[in-house]
């Protein structure tokens, strides 16, 4: 069975990129989301999001009448979910999103269809949104009631990086991981379409798994930079010099330190890992508390500058005024989700007395949760009239920075890009 149209539930960092390169490849594409200003946007040829090369994609699609964009739900051969998996009290998957989306296609399923879901999600979260399709569809056969099913259901995460999406897309292999072997199959064979890397096929569960797996081993090696960041501040050494050092060595290499673990993956999905299983997943669990607590640290550093500035200059701490230079959760992008620096510089809007100025250049206006209580500037601004600068995300502009231009004496900066 050819793919005729193909459905995209989810028109966010990864939907949106999805089903644009689909579209690119002749299929028509029917993309669904929840949010109607993201759907008129789209249908008028432009995004909503920050993503190189992606505008370009879109708009011909749009243009030549491949794309579009809805809030409900309609007829497909394929359904792809990329829906938001967060994380609820006491770090809980939180699948509604994902129940939502498969309560949405169900009643335009019919046999030979296949489902795909992309969401990063716990493990038999694909088993579970299969017993939802076939409790709202017993009309149809499912993979796990055994025989010859009607509908196809695999599990297939993203794994590209903001800001790189529309190369990644095309040039990084998939995980696919079918409910049966055929579901695996028939999922290759949609990826194929556009997909230049290698489709290497598993069992659901092992994808799903894969996918918290790849994150948690990020996330590892983050926490072990944060951790060593902290032991060299107490000890009076430059951690971004210890760092080249050890990396010399030809089977060391340490990863860069931070404000703390940003995003919509790599700070949620070893979570996922700890919510079942709890006594395993020991030095999961620690790094993602070292990475957590990062940013809570950095706030102390500029009280403690803070304190500095106030003694050597005699002013109020009304009358000084601190800089965040950056809010996305990674350079270069615009994404906040999860962003560290977002909280660190949160934190501080809410502590400080004075004025608490923002560079973000990625974003237009300031976040709603920041909105009355910091303001958004320009970098010179900020590098010419504020007291103490406080480095959070190491976007080109700022590493553009000359340091010799930085003549403030308080600065923390996080990512050793002034250093």
């Amino acid at each position: 069975m050819h793919f005729n149209t193909i459905s995209v539930i989810g028109l966010g960092y990864i939907g949106l990129p999805t089903a644009a390169v689909f579209a690119s490849r002749g299929k028509q594409v029917v993309g669904v989301d929840i949010n109607p200003d993201a759907v008129a946007t789209i249908n008028r040829g432009e995004i909503h999001i920050v993503e190189p090369d992606l505008a370009d994609v879109v708009r011909e699609a749009v243009q030549q009448k491949r794309l579009r964009a809805t809030t409900v739900a309609e007829p497909a051969e394929a359904f792809l979910i990329a829906v938001p998996t967060p994380f609820v009290d006491d770090h809980q998957p939180d699948l509604s999103y994902v129940h939502a989306a498969a309560l949405s296609l169900a009643p335009v399923l019919k046999a030979g269809d296949l489902v795909i879901l992309e969401s990063t999600s716990p493990v038999g979260a694909t088993e579970q949104m299969a017993q939802w399709l076939a409790e709202a569809r017993p009309d149809l056969r499912f993979p796990q009631q055994g025989g010859e099913s009607d509908i196809f259901i695999a599990y297939c995460p993203e794994r590209v990086l903001p800001g790189k999406v529309m190369t990644e897309l095309l040039e990084n292999d998939r995980v696919i991981g079918g409910m049966t072997p055929a579901c695996s199959a028939r999922a290759s064979e949609l990826y194929r379409i556009f997909l230049r890397g290698a489709c290497v096929e598993t069992n659901a569960r092992t994808a799903e798994m894969c996918k918290l797996t790849e994150n948690s081993f990020r996330d590892v090696n983050i926490a072990f930079a944060n951790e060593l960041s902290l032991i060299c501040a107490d000890q009076g050494i430059n951690v971004w010099e210890l760092i080249t050092l050890a990396n010399r060595h030809p089977r060391v290499n340490i990863l860069q330190p931070g404000p703390g673990v940003g995003g919509h993956c790599i700070a949620v999905d070893p979570w996922f890992i700890v919510a079942q299983n709890p006594q395993q997943a020991r030095l999961i669990r620690t790094a993602r508390e070292v990475n957590d607590a990062k940013p809570e640290w950095v706030l102390e550093q500029v009280k403690k500058a803070l304190g500095d500035c106030l003694t050597q200059s005699g002013r109020r701490a009304s009358e000084i005024t601190i800089a965040c230079f950056g809010l996305a959760f990674k350079p270069d992008i615009d994404d906040l989700r999860e962003s560290p620096a977002m909280a660190v510089a949160h934190r501080i809007a809410e502590w400080h007395s004075g004025t608490t100025w923002v560079v973000e250049p990625h974003v237009a206006a300031i976040p709603s949760r920041l909105a009355h209580e910091a303001t958004l500037v320009a970098i010179e601004q900020a590098l010419q009239q504020a007291d103490i600068l406080v480095m959070l995300v190491d976007h080109a502009q700022f590493r553009a920075v000359d340091a010799a231009r930085i003549v403030q004496p308080w600065v923390i900066d996080t990512k050793g890009v002034w250093r």
